[in-house]
């Protein structure tokens, strides 16, 4: 019929010459490094990774607290109120109390600031918060505030950011609420995170009372 037959010898040949030439790719000194050379090379891998995650760590704290900073300043820039910051994360505590005892007031603050365009409050950190407020009932008003902070600049990629405008968001927590992990997004919107999917969660702005030209109202 004019068709060439292709024998299994025949495809074997193929096989042999495909596979010579993709040896040939292969960097001649993929099996010049000894395992000594290689577990160093996986060492310093490691160790680069290692301080890589320990620096995003740090600049995370350093603006938690830079955040924290600013709130305390505010309260007790005010001649009425006093604000302590409470701990670090590994304590059961809010990050800030707030109190005017001449308005019968009481806030505990957890506060999260950030270059995404989300920022999440755990369930347990609303808790804590509860906790402190519902134990000081010579207060008159006692609420757990959320205060959300998008820094101006936006993380787009591994050490890239582009310019944005830098907003506030002061969220009261609503006590009626079955208490849940929760986010902001840079637009001021709340959602309840439950098996990893937002659900619809409307918390109120809470007017504070110092004055901030980023603070968004919705």
């Amino acid at each position: 019929m004019g068709n060439s037959i292709i024998t299994c010898s025949s495809i074997w040949q193929i096989f042999l010459f495909v596979l010579s030439t993709k040896m040939q790719t292969i960097p001649k000194n993929i099996h010049s490094l000894s395992s000594t050379d290689a577990d160093k090379q996986l060492k310093k891998l490691s160790v680069s990774s290692k301080k890589q995650n320990q620096k995003v760590a740090r600049t995370r704290r350093q603006r938690g607290y830079n955040w924290e900073d600013t709130l305390v300043k505010r309260f007790n820039a005010l001649s009425e109120w006093k604000a302590f910051r409470l701990g670090s994360p590994s304590v059961a505590l809010p990050d800030i109390l707030a109190i005017s005892n001449s308005h019968s007031t009481i806030f505990t603050i957890e506060a999260k600031s950030g270059t995404g365009t989300t920022l999440q409050v755990p369930f347990d950190q609303i808790i804590r918060c509860l906790n402190w407020t519902s134990n000081f009932e010579l207060y008159k008003t006692r609420k757990v505030v959320l205060a959300f902070k998008f820094l101006s600049k936006k993380r787009v990629g591994v050490g890239k950011y582009e310019n944005r405008q830098l907003r506030e968001f002061y969220k009261v927590w609503n006590e009626s609420k079955k208490i849940i992990d929760c986010v902001c997004t840079y637009d001021g919107k709340t959602y309840a995170i439950r098996d990893g999917k937002r659900q619809k969660l409307v918390l109120k702005d809470y007017e504070m009372p110092f004055e901030s030209k980023h603070r968004i109202l919705l």
